[in-house]
């Protein structure tokens, strides 16, 4: 029983390194196919568009509920690295890049919400402690592309895609060789499409899908924009020189770190309480980045930054914890993939957002917007009738 968290943990990181790999190598791909500037917004929404997709059709079909969770993951470990491998094709169009960074996103979806489902089929005590470890892998996961990028700087850019899917497949293969169904699994026999909603019934579901949600609103734009707002501040202190995919893996990556803690730290003070001290902190944060963005410090950037990082992960494994505590046994997870599923949609609104305002909004300013998440998720929260 010892083995099953820390392989479950290790293979979540080696799949979930597939999410950013193409924002990791955006600049190389913008000089080989001429991408306009924008093309992130648009290329990150791909994968969160996949993603939503995916766990809609994932919560339709009940399929980790009906099928065993560790074949769903294995299979699409495989077919994610695939479609992350397509984009070494010589000369790809921008659509076609597009396209397979959708159906990425798409077979993601039988990746993190399946590997939160088999956690919760093993645990049920602890469950916060073991969802932190696993947001934690899937943090790490999302950092690793930036330094691979770092690491392999004057090799091929195609060197960060063959990384990242032979990870995938070694992470799928150790799931379905050393991970059998949990003891806790309660199987689904047969295909109900309203089961997705089941969970919506219960007012605490409810609220801690609500938080979770204003929690999405600010999480994957923070972590798209890292990049953008280094070369921001490279580009107003022209003399300043800054190893940009180097540091965006040093501000992402600790947020491991804190959904460790949150998880450790929730047995003694409580999931919604510690999930509202750390969604009112990253809210203070977006309240705070123009006094930081355009700093002549540097430092006092890159520890902003840092500390933003891992307030605005740590709520992440709670909101999870309390979602899969709330949901109904037997459609746990599609419960999971669902709230997943509109918690992703979020984040293409918010993303499409930034860069539509980019160009009206002074760059100092514009991530105040994303403390409307926060905000309204505390509300949420706050709302929840019992306590955890």
């Amino acid at each position: 029983m010892r083995r099953i968290l820390p392989i479950i943990v290790i293979s979540q990181f080696f799949c979930t390194s597939l999410w950013f790999a193409g924002n990791s190598i955006l600049p190389d791909l913008a000089s080989n196919l001429h991408l306009a500037p924008g093309f992130l917004a648009n290329l990150t929404s791909a994968v969160q568009f996949g993603f939503m997709t995916g766990t809609f059709v994932f919560a339709l079909l009940t399929v980790s509920d009906r099928f065993s969770p560790s074949k769903v993951f294995f299979t699409c470990s495989i077919i994610a690295a695939l479609f992350n491998l397509c984009i070494c094709i010589e000369n790809i169009a921008s659509v076609s890049l597009l396209v397979f960074r959708f159906f990425t996103g798409v077979f993601l979806a039988g990746i993190y919400p399946v590997g939160m489902k088999i956690a919760s089929d093993y645990y049920q005590k602890g469950l916060g402690k073991s969802l932190g470890y696993l947001v934690g892998a899937l943090v790490l996961g999302t950092a690793f592309p930036h330094l691979v990028k770092s690491i392999t700087t004057g090799l091929p850019w195609k060197y960060v895609l063959f990384t990242t899917s032979g990870l995938s497949v070694a992470g799928g293969l150790g799931i379905l060789l050393f991970i059998p169904d949990g003891p806790y699994r309660k199987a689904g026999q047969k295909l109900h499409f309203s089961a997705f909603l089941s969970g919506f019934h219960s007012k605490n579901f409810s609220a801690a899908a609500f938080g979770y949600f204003g929690h999405m609103w600010e999480l994957y734009t923070f972590w798209a924009f890292v990049p953008v707002i280094l070369a921001a501040y490279q580009s107003h202190f022209s003399a300043m020189h800054v190893n940009i995919p180097l540091l965006s893996f040093c501000i992402i990556a600790p947020g491991a770190i804190a959904c460790v803690a949150s998880g450790l730290l929730s047995q003694s003070f409580g999931t919604k309480n510690l999930a509202a001290v750390c969604l009112s902190l990253s809210g203070l944060c977006c309240i705070l980045s123009p006094l930081f963005l355009f700093n002549p410090s540097f430092i006092s950037l890159v520890v902003f930054l840092v500390c933003w990082g891992l307030f605005v992960i740590a709520d992440s494994p709670l909101f999870s914890t309390l979602v899969a505590h709330n949901a109904p046994v037997e459609s746990r997870g599609t419960s999971l993939t669902m709230v997943n599923c509109i918690g992703f949609s979020i984040t293409i609104i918010s993303i499409q957002l930034i860069k539509f305002l980019t160009d009206k909004i002074n760059a100092q300013y514009i991530y105040i917007i994303l403390a409307i998440g926060p905000v309204c998720g505390l509300i949420a929260l706050l709302k929840k009738p019992s306590s955890e």
